[in-house]
């Protein structure tokens, strides 16, 4: 059985994950290069914050999913 709301966090958490090691790549890709495209870096590193909190608020999906279900086992038991 999934639960929606752990799933669509999961989902989430990877989704950044993979966003953020893209983006952590071309931040160090142009440090390699000596920063010469100074524009492309600074998108690379706004777009790496938008990753950040994608993950942390995926991160309080699953949280706030947990608390529910944990509510409800309480009360059923």
């Amino acid at each position: 059985m999934s639960i929606p709301g752990i799933s669509t966090g999961m989902m989430g958490i990877y989704n950044g994950m993979e966003s953020l090691k893209q983006h952590a790549h071309e931040i160090a890709s142009a440090s390699a290069k000596g920063g010469e495209d100074s524009a492309d870096l600074a998108k690379s590193l706004v777009d790496l914050n938008m990753d950040r909190r994608q993950v942390e608020a995926s991160v309080k999906v699953v949280q706030a999913v947990d608390e529910v279900l944990g509510t409800l086992l309480d009360v059923k038991a």
